[in-house]
């Protein structure tokens, strides 16, 4: 398969580049069993088989982008913190007093090998001194005199690191409208923005017809927004991100027995991993990081029962309820779906590994979907409308 089967002509006028005054005012296609309609995100709660599971994604954006400015007027150097170096995101972010983050660096030129310094209030001075350079990013030293942890420190110094196709600096409403209302777990760069739909009284009427919420949280990084390679896909070097295995979640989903839904792709690809992550266990493996083929590669006959067990197990022998892991899953056309009969999701970029994951679903079916947003006015990417898609009768 090649790029540019996953490609279609998107129009700048039809890409969200602001929010709307309310969330849930967007519209939602739903496409089920080859049939395409019209609907309202409020409708939802309606549109759902009775005793749906939805899997909500509870990770919460950092305000990763850091400017250092040596002269009032002068562009300042900007640090854009991906990822902690050599330690889980959760562990990073409650760092006090030093951390050190992977990170893009703007206007480079001006940074020399002398450290930078950002004043903040009360006293507190962050410093980050330039480390190592592997490949397009260096690893930045960062060390503050303070009691705050560094997800604190980045709330208070950093600017919310908006899609970079917005071209627009961040401002103070994206700093609540690109965050899910129930975002609790700090370590993101980029918003699962399937969520972004989602108010206090949807979540409500999903509970009040019966719908059962269950969240888990993956670290979204920005190679979310990495373009699929020029040619074969397989040549597409997938980024790797920080989930959560917890008990808790994995016990809920496996008490619930009705239709579970993944409310974006992030979602999905936590589910997927940990299903994989818990075949390799079966296989006498060790619970490690998931690699971009291993799905592809292990045995595919086991349930999906079975192998979220097996992890339950893994975490109870580590002595655990929690344990952060990594994975580079891509989930392309040909990979069958296992834990899910259904996707609540945005509309993606042309020849993104997020339209992969989407023709997984529907298969060439997604094109037509496409189009009809596209001719019916859907608006596109993180700040746009919704889709709810459903796997095809037999799939699961």
């Amino acid at each position: 398969m090649k790029k540019e089967q996953f490609q279609y002509d998107l129009p700048e006028e039809r890409i969200a580049h602001e929010p709307l005054p309310e969330r849930d005012q967007s519209l939602l296609l739903r496409y089920q069993n080859g049939v395409v309609s019209d609907h309202s995100f409020v409708e939802l709660p309606d549109l759902l088989p009775a005793g749906s599971q939805l899997v909500f994604n509870n990770t919460r954006v950092v305000q990763a982008r850091l400017h250092f400015t040596k002269t009032e007027g002068v562009k300042p150097i900007e640090i854009f913190c991906l990822g902690p170096h050599l330690q889980s995101v959760e562990e990073s972010m409650r760092s006090v007093g030093r951390v050190s983050f992977e990170c893009l660096i703007g206007n480079l030129k001006r940074w020399k090998d002398h450290p930078l310094h950002l004043p903040l209030s009360n006293g507190i001075v962050l410093e980050a001194q330039r480390g190592e350079r592997n490949g397009n990013y260096f690893v930045v030293h960062f060390h503050w005199n303070g009691p705050q942890t560094f997800a604190e420190i980045l709330s208070e110094a950093g600017k919310i690191p908006l899609p970079p196709y917005m071209n627009r600096e961040a401002g103070a409403e994206d700093v609540v409208r690109y965050q899910t209302v129930y975002a609790a777990s700090e370590g993101s760069v980029a918003a699962p923005t399937a969520g972004l739909h989602f108010t206090e009284r949807i979540l409500e009427a999903l509970e009040a017809r019966g719908h059962q919420r269950l969240e888990l949280t993956l670290h979204v990084g920005a190679g979310t927004f990495k373009p699929l390679e020029d040619g074969d896909i397989d040549a597409h070097e997938m980024h790797s991100e920080e989930l959560l295995l917890s008990s808790q979640w994995l016990q809920s989903y496996l008490n619930h027995k009705g239709p579970k839904f993944a409310v974006g792709t992030t979602s999905l690809r936590t589910l997927e991993s940990t299903y994989w992550m818990g075949v390799r266990l079966l296989e006498g493996g060790p619970l490690q990081n998931l690699g971009q083929r291993d799905a592809y590669e292990l045995p595919q006959h086991y349930s999906v029962e079975k192998a979220f067990t097996a992890v339950l197990l893994a975490l109870d022998h580590l002595g655990t309820s929690v344990h952060p892991i990594a994975t580079q899953l891509m989930i392309k056309p040909g990979y069958r779906i296992r834990t899910v009969g259904g996707l609540v999701t945005n509309f993606h970029q042309p020849g993104s590994t997020l339209l992969l994951l989407v023709s997984a679903f529907i298969g060439e079916r997604w094109r037509e979907v496409y189009q009809h947003a596209l001719k019916n006015g859907y608006r596109f990417l993180s700040y746009g409308d919704s889709s709810l898609i459903y796997l095809e009768e037999g799939k699961l």
